[in-house]
């Protein structure tokens, strides 16, 4: 019950790469962007809050289900894109685990967390070490809406995919304001 770190920083664009954000990146390469492109530090900036991330990288789309089809249509572009994704969530699930001293469960949740089955076999692939062994069979399962457990038998630590209902949350933190 007490929040002890996340991936963003000052603001989303730090922790993982996302649909346009680029994701971490070493401060000292906005510099560089800027100069090489002939940008403005808000342009640079812009640039890595819309025009990076998932899409940068595919140059596709930033919708995860757009680079799925991609990749599983030999893109390489999508895939890469999909594998920067998963490397660095792996990196975020090990460096909190070293932070917690162990952990319980890992929780996938939101769109692609709740809909996009080989990220998640990414993200937990070759994880077993730590006891982490994730189900194919029940990961693959389409999402329902309902809380689904997509550990193996013989896990140590439960994975579940839990549904979220972000609107629903802004409407009740949007009327407990009023």
């Amino acid at each position: 019950g007490k929040c002890v770190d996340t991936s963003m920083g000052f603001t989303p664009l730090a922790g993982v790469p996302m649909g346009t954000r680029s994701g971490d990146i070493d401060v000292a390469a906005i510099d560089f962007l800027c100069h090489k492109k002939g940008m403005t530090m808000d342009e640079g900036l812009n640039y890595l809050n819309k025009k990076c991330g998932m899409f940068g990288v595919s140059g596709i789309s930033s919708d995860f289900r757009d680079l799925t089809a991609a990749s599983e249509k030999g893109d390489y572009r999508a895939t890469l894109a999909l594998n920067m994704f998963a490397y660095s969530c792996k990196k975020y699930v090990g460096a909190y685990m070293a932070a917690l001293g162990g952990l319980d469960c890992i929780v996938f949740t939101a769109g692609v967390g709740e809909n996009t089955p080989t990220v998640r076999k990414a993200v937990l692939s070759n994880m077993e070490a730590f006891g982490i062994i994730l189900d194919d069979e029940k990961n693959a399962q389409k999402n329902d809406g309902k809380i689904h457990e997509i550990s193996a038998k013989d896990s140590k630590v439960k994975v579940l995919v839990i549904p979220t209902n972000e609107e629903l949350v802004i409407a009740r933190e949007t009327a407990a304001l009023l």
